[in-house]
């Protein structure tokens, strides 16, 4: 990106399938948006765009680097003119009380000298609201989803006015559906009113899509938003609406065929991906990793490499190391949580490695912390974001990768339907 590229809104993501489903949002809304991974090097080419979101892998590292790299990208963003900056957390909320979320906040809260954030993961149209400060998924409480089951962030508490306040240094409060209703100034005033009790960050509740907009509105005025996807589409609502916007998409660079073999590598361990897998095995070759012997060191990937090796030429792959919340509690318990996941990613990293050098330029990734080892082994620097194939999934073209042409898609755990993978390789041809 030059430096003469004035961005209309920054964003910060702790994660890159929720990165990509950001810059899905950003697109469909009219903004010319690009997804690097990391904070870019000056030196990386990108067209003139409206946003920039970078992709960080920092919701489950330790609260003190995930704050350094959040601040670096903030420095970056601002530094090309970003007046506003979104920092993207996942829609379900996914932080233990030691962080990221708070942490990250109160940093970004400080650099930006803020009175006041507004924080929300509501998207309607994922499921997700917020009402009385109390998180849903679907028609059920947060801590009642499968969620209360994630390997690394189970949340237990849907009330996120108590979940922020225990991991961030300022008082939270909450700006009920009753304000929000009233509109925008509603809303400000109920924040000045905060303010002056000294409260320092505020849950939003949104139910509808409508609601998206007015905290759009508000949140312009400010200089920092904490939030899923839901507020970003609110925010490029409001840059779109107030001619702030170059008001076109970049989707049509991504819809060049790119061709030769595809693979489908699944590491999310949800029931949403679960069932995807399920539905792939009816039309794909879909092979099983042994998880025990790949934390034991032993060359399953290898194995599995060789698997797809011998099936490539004849249709798309898939390979999973996916298992059911029992299994990975098992896992976990026998070999301890970190160097369980972290063994599973370096292997998903290993094989997707090993498919490029074999020539597969199309590949499709389910699982947040899975697409983070596989795009930081592959050394993509962006994406420039393509068409939708589901609910904040859109095919990403790289740009940069010094590789060749290649596409790929980045799928947070819950999100699509059972044929994903097809539906995903249908659009990716």
């Amino acid at each position: 990106m030059t430096s003469a590229a004035k961005l209309s809104l920054g964003c910060i993501a702790d994660d890159y399938t929720g990165a990509s489903d950001l810059a899905n949002t950003l697109t469909r809304a009219g903004l010319r948006t690009v997804q690097t991974i990391g904070v870019p090097a000056d030196d990386l080419a990108l067209p003139d765009v409206d946003a920039v979101v970078v992709s960080l892998k920092s919701r489950s590292i330790e609260a003190s680097l995930a704050v350094t790299r959040s601040r670096a990208a903030e420095t970056w963003l601002r530094g090309r003119g970003a007046s506003h900056i979104l920092f993207k957390i996942c829609s379900t909320f996914d932080s233990t009380d030691a962080g990221n979320i708070g942490p990250v906040m109160d940093a970004l809260r400080a650099d930006s000298k803020d009175s006041i954030v507004l924080v929300t993961p509501a998207f309607p149209e994922t499921g997700r609201t917020v009402y009385q400060g109390n998180l849903f998924v679907g028609p059920v409480p947060l801590n009642e989803s499968p969620l209360k089951d994630h390997p690394l962030n189970p949340m237990h508490d849907s009330n996120l006015v108590r979940v922020l306040a225990r991991q961030s240094k300022t008082r939270v409060g909450l700006v009920d559906l009753a304000t929000l209703a009233r509109g925008a100034d509603a809303v400000r005033a109920k924040l000045a009113d905060l303010v002056s009790s000294g409260v320092g960050a505020a849950i939003i509740d949104a139910v509808f899509d409508r609601d998206l907009e007015t905290i759009g509105q508000v949140a312009l005025d400010h200089r920092l938003s904490v939030g899923a996807s839901g507020i970003g589409l609110g925010l490029a609502r409001a840059l779109v609406a107030a001619s702030k916007a170059k008001s076109a998409a970049v989707s049509a660079v991504t819809s060049v065929a790119i061709g030769g073999p595809a693979a489908c590598l699944a590491g999310s361990c949800s029931q949403a991906t679960l069932r995807q897998i399920a539905s792939a095995e009816k039309v794909m070759p879909v092979l099983h990793l042994d998880p025990e012997r790949v934390i034991a060191g032993r060359d399953e990937a290898q194995r599995a490499l060789a698997w797809a090796k011998e099936r490539l030429g004849t249709g798309p792959i898939l390979i999973a190391s996916s298992s059911t919340p029992e299994e990975v509690a098992a896992l976990q318990s026998r070999h301890g949580r970190d160097a369980a996941g972290h063994a599973i990613e370096q292997a998903m990293a290993d094989l997707a490695e090993g498919l490029v050098r074999s020539g597969v330029h199309r590949l499709v990734v389910a699982g947040g912390e899975t697409s983070g080892a596989v795009v930081d082994r592959l050394g993509i620097p962006g994406f420039l974001v393509g068409v939708e194939i589901a609910a904040g999934v859109p095919v990403l073209r790289a740009v940069g990768a010094g590789k060749g042409e290649m596409v790929l898609a980045l799928k947070s755990g819950n999100f699509g339907g059972p044929e994903f993978f097809s539906d995903a390789l249908a659009l990716m041809p």
